[in-house]
């Protein structure tokens, strides 16, 4: 048996440091989605996934995987955007088991309204608060951190680990 490597007083304080501003930028960050758009940060990133994608439209379970989230979850979040009319669900050509979820024109639209705001709560919250050196490094080191524990398999590429 290996023994156990406890973290250093240093790192300690790193990992502490990390998940305080984690947990304080999340919550910055839903809270001004909630403000400004009336909606909560996990959906801003489904319909931003949504929008990003061909046609605008994703499997269901692709979706979740990208999310990281259940399809328990993912399925109640596409039924509440249903509900506001920005998502709607398709059945699968391919896989008559399979689900779409697709970006309406109206989610489009809210999308638009809403990314200005963000990415100014985004910048202010994050970027600005750092020099372009420090950006570059939190690039690299999260980069380095997402690529460690990232799923390996033909379909587990993420292009913004590029």
């Amino acid at each position: 048996m290996t023994e156990l490597r406890w973290l250093s007083d240093e790192e300690q304080r790193t990992w502490r440091a990390y998940l305080h501003a984690t947990t304080l930028l999340e919550d910055h960050l839903d809270r001004q989605l909630q403000r400004d758009a009336g909606m909560p940060h996990v959906y801003y990133g489904l319909l931003v996934q949504l929008s990003q994608a061909p046609e605008h439209r994703l499997r269901m379970t692709q979706l979740a995987k990208d999310l990281k989230i259940t399809r328990s979850r993912l399925s109640h979040a596409v039924a509440r955007l249903e509900r506001h009319g920005w998502v709607r669900r398709e059945d699968c050509p391919a896989d008559k088991r399979g689900q779409l979820a697709v970006l309406t024109d109206e989610g489009e639209a809210v999308l638009r309204r809403a990314a200005p705001g963000h990415v100014d709560a985004v910048r202010q919250a994050l970027f600005d608060r750092l020099t372009p050196e420090q950006a570059e490094q939190l690039g690299a080191i999260m980069r380095t951190v997402a690529e460690g524990l990232q799923p390996q398999g033909p379909d587990a590429d993420l292009p913004w680990l590029r």
